[in-house]
């Protein structure tokens, strides 16, 4: 008896591979690899590596990765020519849509008016002009979609999540990963959320987001989320020296970029000028997207990127984690702190971090301000009873609601509804 062939579905990401440093791309990769048992899993990506260059550095040749197809594309050189007009015809229609979401108007013009045509080829100009636009990937789509049961888009700022809904949006789940940022506001993003067979998104919070912008041209929407790997930790003693890891240190995990990183190394700096006898540390795990470090001081330390195995055990070992970016649309690292039962502090000016907070009994708390940042780090670091309690109420909000059983289900119907 012949083997039953696997139906074909494909990921499309910005980029990908074992290397990759970043949240959506990590995301896919989860997911990716959860389907090979009932999928051929492929993953449709970019030549780049360095997000902030843009720049084909991987090779296109297609390579197999953990029982996932890998097929990447050369990207088209970025033209500050092409953009530089259309780029300010679409600054001013995302600030204006932006004005429009914040007085809570904009999903109802939708109702009335879900095309907005208005600079329509100039946001298509300014689109092909930015990084990670790839008419090779685009064109690979169109002539391949129908070997394909599905595409899973992912994170919406960028060029190949716009023209997979272009080209297959009918076949196509989208999974945004998105954030009140201007990008989210893009005039272009009402047509291919019309095209979209399923929006997934990553939590309440994003969905209301997603529901205040488009308002009711999504066709179908849910929550499908992600859920977190589990790694052994790699052995301490070595991983401290390696990294010349202190005693007690304050753990940020993620990109260094400004976007990310927020006001983390002045609040930081103000707590240990506010408590000058604290031996807590600020210890920064990532790669660095800037073009030096953004502080040197002896009380900040970075690590630059390290394996999964190394980040659990710096996890594991940390007093506390921290997240200051205001742009999220679920955040691993705090899903990964809370399962290891350490209490994390974030920006409050996230609606979804600060979701996070009220849903898992603080085990995470929220700053809003320098002031609450330092006040509220000193009584996570004083307190060993606090983090004690709160490390069990972390545990149980990630085993309830982030488990892969739950999430896989999530989208393999969805796959299936298509």
């Amino acid at each position: 008896m012949s083997k039953v062939e696997k139906e074909k579905i494909a990921f499309v990401v910005v980029r990908y591979g074992l290397n990759i440093n970043g949240g959506a791309e990590y995301h896919c990769r989860m997911l990716a690899e959860r389907l090979v048992e009932d999928y051929e899993v492929e993953v449709l990506t970019t030549c780049v590596q360095d997000y902030r260059t843009g720049e084909n550095v991987m090779s296109a040749e297609s390579e197999c990765i953990n029982g996932v197809l890998v097929r990447r594309f050369e990207v088209a050189p970025v033209s500050s020519v092409l953009g530089s007009f259309s780029h300010l015809c679409v600054s001013f229609t995302k600030k204006f849509r932006m004005f429009l979401y914040g007085i809570n108007v904009l999903s109802t013009i939708n109702r009335f008016f879900p095309k907005w045509s208005w600079f329509d080829k100039l946001e298509e100009k300014a689109l092909q002009a930015t990084k990670f636009y790839s008419p090779l990937l685009n064109e690979y789509i169109q002539a391949h979609k129908n070997e394909y049961k599905a595409f899973i888009a992912i994170s919406i700022d960028y060029a190949p999540f716009y023209y997979a809904g272009i080209h297959a949006g009918e076949k196509t789940i989208a999974i945004p990963t998105m954030h009140r940022a201007k990008t989210s506001f893009r005039l272009q993003l009402n047509k291919v959320f019309a095209k979209f067979a399923y929006v997934g998104y990553n939590s309440e919070e994003e969905r209301k987001l997603g529901q205040r912008i488009f308002g009711n041209i999504i066709k179908r929407e849910g929550i499908i989320s992600v859920g977190i790997e589990d790694f052994e930790p790699a052995p301490w003693e070595e991983t401290r020296r390696k990294f010349n890891l202190p005693e007690e240190y304050l753990l940020y995990v993620g990109r260094l970029d400004r976007s990310k990183v927020s006001n983390i190394h002045a609040y930081f700096l103000a707590y240990k000028k506010r408590y000058p006898h604290s031996n807590l540390k600020l210890v920064m795990v990532g790669a660095l997207f800037l073009s030096r470090k953004p502080f040197t001081h002896p009380d900040i330390i970075y690590t630059g990127f390290v394996s999964d195995e190394e980040k659990t055990a710096i996890i594991q070992h940390s007093m506390a984690t921290v997240n200051p970016s205001k742009y999220e649309s679920l955040s691993l690292i705090l899903l990964e702190s809370l399962k290891q039962g350490k209490m994390m502090l974030v920006n409050g000016r996230c609606a979804v971090l600060k979701d996070h907070c009220r849903k898992s009994g603080y085990a995470a708390d929220y700053y809003m301000n320098k002031r609450q940042f330092v006040s509220k780090l000193h009584r996570i670091a004083s307190s060993e009873k606090l983090r004690s309690e709160k490390a069990s109420a972390g545990k149980r909000y990630v085993k309830e609601n982030y488990d892969w059983d739950l999430i896989m289900s999530r989208l393999r119907n969805a796959i299936e509804s298509i």
